[in-house]
């Protein structure tokens, strides 16, 4: 299952690298969806199945950042880059790159929501708070992520960099 068709403006807009995660992605699903009646004790919390998908995510956002001309090609290299910090609407610093990205409030939101949804909630692991993901929540999550990068693609016109 392709979860991008690979003739779309998405996929042509992502850097090989980008690709690779989400082909990665695409194996790890079409595995999880082929086997996962066969598990007796069931699995607790499928998380793993937004990793590749949320780290797909990233690379898109520094890369449409810099393309934008919203990061200089410094911070889009650099280590020590935060992505949600440059996208969350909350900070209202010199950081905060929420007003700046195209589509008025709507394509920022779309961003912001699934980073927040598809890589904060997901990854962190907060004892007072912990959450698992079912299957279909985990899926649910992957469409989200893929659903906001192609509406940076389909609203919002970037010159590609070198």
């Amino acid at each position: 299952m392709q979860i991008i068709a690979r003739d779309s403006q998405l996929w042509i807009y992502m850097t090989p690298e980008v690709r690779d995660l989400i082909e990665d992605g695409e194996v790890v699903l079409n595995f999880v969806y082929e086997n996962k009646e066969r598990s007796k004790a069931g699995i607790s919390d499928y998380s793993f199945m937004v990793f590749p998908f949320a780290k797909a995510f990233e690379g898109f956002l520094k890369r449409f950042f810099w393309d934008a001309g919203l990061i200089t090609k410094a911070e889009y290299f650099s280590d020590e880059i935060r992505i949600g910090r440059l996208l969350n609407p909350g900070y209202e610093d010199n950081s905060s790159i929420y007003k700046k990205i195209c589509g008025g409030k709507e394509i920022p939101d779309k961003l912001w929501k699934a980073w927040k949804r598809g890589r904060n909630l997901v990854f962190h692991y907060f004892p007072h708070n912990f959450r698992r993901l079912g299957y279909n929540e985990a899926l649910d999550v992957v469409n989200e992520i893929i659903k906001a990068m192609d509406a940076v693609v389909s609203h919002c016109s970037v010159k590609v960099k070198d």
